[in-house]
């Protein structure tokens, strides 16, 4: 069975240049990716600030370390962690291998947490080291997040399927 491992966008900074965690979490895509039998890459992300989408970012760097173009499915509409969820969920409905996101420590999960309620049954891919100092006010972010999420995912299945039953 292919492995799927999506990877959770990051910023892309002026002219193109992805930013150090968008770096940091294709890294660690490819570092799993390795220990998988070809695995399928989703890289998620839409046009931030900068051009280009997040995913076309991840894209190319995946493609730099060797990935063919065949193995990346790439997912440009997302602007946050939930519409990543949601629109991957879509993209991955039929898939039968197991599920891995890619992502920095500090939003794995919320990550995962999210895709399993969405109805994908994710797992953690290994992060890569990042120091606490590096990602404190991150850390601190996702202590509202991941509450607040859960209940926008929650109220989506108790409104009817919303967006969390399509």
């Amino acid at each position: 069975m292919r492995s799927a491992i999506v990877i959770f966008g990051a910023a892309v900074r002026p002219g193109g240049v992805p930013s150090r965690t968008l770096r940091r979490r294709v890294e660690a895509a490819l570092a799993f990716g390795r220990t998988q039998e070809q695995p399928l890459y989703v890289p998620t992300g839409g046009l931030g600030k900068y051009p280009p989408a997040e995913a076309d970012a991840m894209a190319e760097l995946l493609m730099q370390a060797g990935v063919p173009d065949s193995a990346i499915l790439r997912e440009r509409t997302a602007h946050d962690t939930m519409s990543s969820v949601y629109a991957v969920r879509a993209l991955l409905r039929g898939h039968d291998g197991p599920v891995y996101a890619a992502t920095s420590a500090y939003h794995m999960a919320r990550c995962v947490m999210l895709l399993r309620l969405a109805g994908v049954p994710a797992r953690a891919a290994p992060t890569l080291h990042q120091p606490l100092y590096d990602t404190a006010y991150w850390w601190l972010r996702e202590i509202p997040a991941i509450p607040y999420d859960l209940l926008l995912i929650l109220w989506g299945r108790f409104r009817g399927g919303n967006q969390a039953g399509r």
